[in-house]
């Protein structure tokens, strides 16, 4: 019976092409033998032993996915499934288990990473986006003989670029990296050293910018009077020597020319 022969190794799911071999002493008769029984009176007692003989599969696979703490959750996963294909595998279809449980399983840790696995809640739509940019790579690929750039991944989806580059790049968001990562050895820098911060700098450009575009306004002796006493520091006298005026003229233009910068710039 089919169940028995090529249940050491798994199909091969998209973009992961080494089989799954599953080492276990039972015959390949007595496999087939519980899933005929099985299929017919669902005793716990072979569903029990089919899962023990089947579960390294699922475990496997789990891992291939799994990352740190979350191992334990994917393996539950992953194990679920298992009894969702063994409740639906028919032995009379002469499809071997393993090629039939392999995508059911693969589903389930799929379905729980869009669901459930994202570290950033990502909107539902752009999770689905990804997933068809995700599926639509391999097969493009092969059209193509190259990568499929982004317009045409958006032209095959009837979408936009800025969606396909969008869609993309939440496969990051899946898990979140620590700010105090080193990026190299012990005494490397940590991640949150290299990240930027705020420049005074360019807020005193934007500051030069607006008092020049206000100045410009103003008439030559009253710009120059305010450029000697605030940018070159001088006092009032000074002010007067270098423009040919009395101090009291000087002290008159700097209100003129202040008064008129406040109403101007509202």
């Amino acid at each position: 019976m089919a169940a028995g022969k090529g249940d050491g190794l798994a199909g091969n799911d998209a973009g992961m092409a080494s089989p799954v071999v599953v080492r276990d002493a039972t015959p390949d008769a007595d496999v087939s033998l519980l899933f005929t029984r099985f299929r017919r009176d669902r005793h716990a007692e072979d569903l029990e032993a089919l899962v023990v003989r089947f579960l390294p599969l699922a475990r496997h696979l789990a891992r291939r996915y799994a990352s740190g703490a979350e191992r334990e959750d994917l393996e539950q996963i992953a194990a679920l499934a298992l009894v969702k294909a063994i409740h639906r595998f028919d032995p009379a279809q002469g499809t071997a288990f393993t090629s039939f449980a392999f995508p059911t399983i693969i589903g389930e840790l799929k379905r729980y990473f869009r669901d459930c696995g994202w570290s950033v809640r990502v909107p539902r739509s752009l999770q689905e986006l990804a997933a068809r940019v995700e599926h639509s790579l391999a097969p493009m690929t092969a059209e193509l003989g190259r990568t499929p750039t982004a317009e045409e991944l958006a032209r095959r989806l009837e979408t936009t670029v800025e969606l396909v580059l969008e869609a993309r790049a939440t496969v990051s968001a899946h898990r979140a990296d620590s700010l105090d990562r080193r990026l190299g050895e012990d005494d490397a820098d940590m991640l949150v050293e290299r990240l930027g911060g705020e420049d005074p700098g360019y807020e005193r450009v934007e500051a030069e910018v607006d008092v020049d575009r206000l100045l410009a306004t103003l008439p030559a002796t009253e710009r120059e009077a305010l450029r000697l006493r605030f940018k070159e520091d001088l006092v009032q006298r000074e002010i007067g020597q270098r423009l040919g005026i009395s101090q009291m003229h000087v002290s008159r233009l700097i209100r003129q020319a202040i008064e008129q910068l406040q109403q101007t710039s509202g």
